[in-house]
């Protein structure tokens, strides 16, 4: 024998009862078996939304219940050939003029007791179960309707009827005992010692199909619903959920009592008493295997089965002295709440016996303190309590598996996948079966703390970075590309699967939390996005709040660095070759270092010097490992440094700067480049690196911009009046050629000072091979005294740049899995 539950999405229209009854029709050559139909999905609220308005008066519901006819009898007509029809339209009719007349009552006399709204409801599934069983036999097929309030027998708690399991067993043994044919049964619904209607709990029809399988010592329990089995999280929340094939009856009881509505715990109490095994399935993909939920599991590589939630919490503390060593506290304090029928989600209990918090739904915040606090009235005069402390809009999370208990770490992994992704706990709870383990977080970090969880435990070998990206100049296209190109490679060796999440320039902006396509992110922002607003931008960024974000600056732009310590503070890393944070004032270094530290996040920029070279990164290296910077010396523009490398004798040196700037090398107006300023702040970066607090002010800076070039002018200009300077820089060429030296624009710490010139280098110095757009960095550290560090290569340009870049968000991407 194997009991079939339908739910009501799975019979909510003709469409889908026809899918129903093309389910059940192999399962009649195999074996006997029994169907358990809720009421038409939405039915049931539909009933109870009538009722309502009946009892306010409100006529309407008249109109409300002609279109719930109107459903039904289209079904019938959908469903049932026209030749038998007749009959089964007249029995629904009657059935509907037997609620109209229960539902006039309640508009007439301004009443509805539990015992009615219990009668009311019962119209969904006796009529569900009414017409299908007719479907059913008009397709030739031996079947019967089986009104369970027959054979159901419970008490007279309406709402929630308890079940007679002596008398149910015999009454459905003796009636199955008897027949042969299909019986098609009414969910939900039952009867007390008097014959009166009563229903046993929302989502009765799963427990009513346990019952029935409980009783009939069925082979299996099918639930059939609209997802494909038991998920390792909510998929609507996770989007790389997966079906979970095995699990054991606690661990599907733990993921339903926290929020799993998959299945709810009643159901699974006969057939776990009788060790039936429980198939989850999916009416619209039944070739699925669903989940089977039995004594045993077989999932042992799993180290916990699902991750489940509740929302809308409340957390309530009771604390102080006078809870230290009292016996009773305890049981005054559940006693209480009990009697209030409050029902505590979680508990969570200081050893010291000086606090005790404990979990509620939301909706009874108020209640319980006022009862608590009444309780506790004379201690909480006599200070030896303190008043109930609330905490609201709260949710809890919990990891569920049996595995557990045989791998030492797993609460280790949990709480350190919430830290990281800087997701504050509020209270934590673990049974010492080890089953369970669960923590009470902020509701607005539920949706994040699920992926976290589910990318520790299930995906923990891939890590999706979320990268919200600004500036899409040659920088961000050339970073794009780079992701696009490396996207197999990343997820196959790193285990990394990077997103673009977000993305804008000056004018537009555009999110997707599914991710934008590397190679039309640009194109999509363009013709989709929205006017860019920085504000709006860095809010919904926040809001957003998915794990493992990383917000990227390609641009130069002072104003979006002013958002940093604001993202890093919202746990969103920051990876930046814009150099303005970094070369603001020492006040502002410190506070960004310190905002990414307190959260735990990163905040990376090896582009601000030396673009995609490892200039920072190293130095880092040296000072963590223990020494100590005594001096640098670097050649740190790739523009100055082509330019006074391509400068020979003959040249003119307002031609040769012109040359670079049609090269694209210089910025729009050289004079950025000429005057140091951009040496300045990655010379500044490097001296705070090293340890030395400076400000921008502090460099010595030589401008290479001629006093009269200076000022507003456009650059033809510019060049027109550089072009009268020739001769200086002619002069200090032929000084520098006449010592067989070369001229090099440097940058120089020494003695915590630091300035910036341009001076000559004879042959036997680093700098005088240098040449093209190359940067060079000399390190004179303790370990590297007799001979410094030399790091050389290309430091500017947009592929470089992005390259190093790049590597920051994967060196982001590996911290994230360790």
């Amino acid at each position: 024998m194997n009991i079939l539950k339908f739910g009501g999405s799975s019979v909510a229209t003709s469409a889908r009862i026809k899918s129903v009854i093309e389910i059940l029709k192999p399962y009649l050559h195999e074996n006997k078996c029994a169907v358990v139909f809720s009421a038409f999905g939405g039915v049931t609220d539909t009933l109870i939304a009538l009722s309502i308005a009946a009892l306010a008066g409100d006529d309407t519901y008249k109109d409300q219940l002609r279109l719930l006819e109107n459903r039904h009898l289209d079904a019938v007509k959908d469903l049932i050939g026209i030749q038998k029809q007749s009959s089964v339209i007249a029995q629904v009719k009657f059935t509907f003029n037997e609620l109209e007349d229960v539902l006039h009552g309640v508009f007439l006399i301004k009443e509805r007791t539990p015992r009615t709204l219990d009668y009311i409801m019962s119209f969904g599934e006796r009529l569900s179960a009414y017409i299908i069983a007719e479907a059913i036999k008009d397709q030739q097929i031996k079947a019967d309707y089986l009104d369970a309030r027959k054979v159901v027998c419970t008490d007279n708690q309406f709402g929630h009827a308890r079940i007679n399991f002596s008398l149910t067993n015999q009454r459905i043994k003796e009636h199955f005992a008897s027949r042969d044919s299909l019986q098609i049964i009414t969910g939900f619904i039952g009867s007390s010692a008097s014959g009166e209607t009563t229903t046993i709990g929302r989502s009765g029809s799963d427990y009513t199909a346990a019952i029935f399988a409980a009783a009939l010592n069925a082979t299996s329990l099918e639930i059939w619903t609209d997802v494909d089995g038991m998920m390792t999280a909510d998929p609507r929340k996770v989007k790389k959920a997966f079906t979970v094939k095995e699990m054991t009856y606690e661990e599907a009881m733990e993921l339903s009592h926290f929020g799993a509505k998959v299945i709810f715990p009643a159901t699974m109490q006969p057939a776990m008493v009788n060790h039936i095994p429980i198939w989850i399935k999916n009416t619209f993909n039944p070739a699925f295997a669903g989940t089977k939920i039995s004594d045993k599991s077989n999932g042992k590589n799993l180290i916990i089965k699902g991750i489940s939630s509740m929302d809308k919490i409340s957390l309530l503390s009771l604390q102080g002295s006078g809870l230290v060593g009292v016996v009773g506290v305890s049981m005054r304090l559940f006693g209480t709440l009990a009697k209030e029928n409050i029902s505590v989600i979680l508990i969570s209990q200081a050893s010291s016996e000086h606090s005790i918090c404990f979990a509620i739904e939301g909706s009874k915040t108020k209640h319980a303190k006022d009862a608590i606090e009444k309780e506790f009235l004379y201690e909480i005069r006599g200070h030896e309590m303190d008043e109930v402390k609330v905490e609201e809009n709260l949710s809890i999370v919990a990891i569920v598996g049996e595995n557990m208990k045989h791998n030492p770490g797993t609460s280790g992994r949990m709480f350190s996948a919430l830290g990281k992704s800087g997701i504050n706990i509020n209270a934590i709870a673990q049974g010492s079966s080890e089953l369970n383990i669960s923590a009470v977080i902020h509701e607005q970090d539920i949706a994040k703390a699920l992926n976290v969880l589910h990318e520790a435990f299930f995906l923990s070998d891939k890590k999706v970075l979320n990268v919200f990206l600004v500036g899409t100049g040659l920088i961000g296209k050339s970073l794009l590309a780079m992701m696009e190109k490396q996207f197999n490679q990343l997820a196959k060796q790193n285990k990394l699967e990077i997103q673009i999440v977000g993305i804008a320039n000056s004018r537009r902006m555009l999110f997707n939390e599914d991710g934008l396509s590397f190679s039309t992110a640009v194109h999509q922002m363009k013709e989709k996005g929205e006017e860019m607003n920085l504000n709006t931008y860095f809010g919904t960024m926040i809001a957003m709040n998915l794990s493992n974000s990383i917000f990227v600056d390609c641009t130069s732009s002072e104003e979006v660095t002013g958002f940093y310590e604001s993202i890093l503070s919202s746990n969103v890393s920051i990876v930046t070759p814009n150099k303005k944070a970094n070369s603001g004032t020492y006040q502002k270094y410190l506070a960004l270092k310190a905002a990414a530290f307190k959260r735990g996040v990163k905040f990376l920029y090896e582009t601000n010097v030396g673009a995609g070279l490892p200039v920072i990164n190293t130095l880092n290296d040296l000072l963590i490992s223990g020494d100590k910077v005594i001096g640098i010396e670097a050649v740190l523009s790739g523009t100055l440094n082509y330019i006074f490398s391509s400068y020979k004798k003959g040249d003119q040196f307002g031609d040769v700067v012109k040359q670079a700037k049609e090269k694209g090398y210089t910025e729009p107006d050289p004079r950025d480049d000429l005057n140091g300023m951009d040496v300045a702040r990655k010379v500044l970066i490097l001296s705070r690196e090293a340890g030395i607090p400076m400000e921008l002010e502090d460099v010595l800076v030589e401008n290479l911009v001629p006093a009269d070039c200076q000022g507003e002018m456009n650059t033809d200009s510019f060049f027109e009046k550089l072009a009268k300077h020739n001769k200086s820089f002619e002069k200090l060429l032929s000084s520098a050629e006449s010592k067989n030296e070369k001229l090099r624009y440097m940058a120089v710490l020494k003695d915590g000072k630091t300035h910036i010139q341009l001076g000559s280098v004879n042959d036997q110095h680093p700098f005088y091979s240098l040449s093209g757009s190359d940067n060079i960095i000399l390190l004179t550290t303790e370990r590297y005294h007799e001979r410094p560090m030399v790091i050389r290569g290309p430091g500017a340009g947009a592929e470089v740049t992005a390259a190093g870049v790049f590597a920051d968000i994967i060196r982001i991407g590996n911290y994230a899995n360790n």
